[in-house]
């Protein structure tokens, strides 16, 4: 089987640009209200969701000056899921880290993970904002919760991952004032 570079790179870009810019405008805008007023971005994601996560919450943190943290810390991961049930530790960990000024940006690639979706509902419940980022079924639960939803049309782990990371690298680099037309 001949793996082709140039189609996989095709229909990554197609994926890529299936994105609503005017949304991605509305959550850089959201993002950036919401750092002037002092909230914090809170990543959560699992897998290479999660490593994306903690790509981002430093990113927006050293590049956009708005604080961000995510949720990765063994220490914290464990004694949650020990203590609540994995399906309930992103909840918990919502419940105490999470104030009513911050936005939430919640990653999942199949938008069925049921601790994410407990998070999602959390972020309902309690009114704090909600950004979400999913893939694979147009139905998937987690396009239901959020203030804005951000949706790629790819049952392909490594498609659906990427494309949101770099969407989110995007809204860095509007935040941080990249040229674009810089070296």
């Amino acid at each position: 089987m001949a793996f082709e570079f140039k189609n996989y790179f095709e229909r990554f870009s197609e994926k890529l640009m299936e994105v609503d810019p005017e949304n991605l405008m509305k959550a850089a805008n959201l993002i950036s209200k919401h750092g002037l007023l002092g909230g914090k971005l809170i990543f959560i994601g699992n897998g290479g969701s999660a490593a994306i996560s903690s790509h981002l919450s430093v990113d927006f943190t050293k590049a956009c000056k708005i604080r961000s943290i995510n949720f990765n810390e063994a220490d914290l991961l464990t004694c949650f899921s020990n203590d609540y049930g994995y399906s309930n530790w992103c909840k918990e960990a919502l419940s105490a880290y999470a104030d009513s000024s911050d936005i939430v940006i919640l990653i999942s690639s199949s938008g069925t993970s049921e601790n994410i979706l407990n998070a999602a509902r959390f972020c309902v419940e309690n009114d704090l904002k909600l950004i979400t980022f999913s893939g694979f079924s147009p139905k998937n639960p987690l396009r239901s919760y959020g203030d804005l939803n951000f949706y790629v049309s790819s049952d392909l782990y490594n498609f659906v991952e990427m494309v949101h990371h770099t969407w989110l690298v995007a809204i860095v680099d509007l935040l941080s004032g990249v040229d674009l037309h810089g070296r």
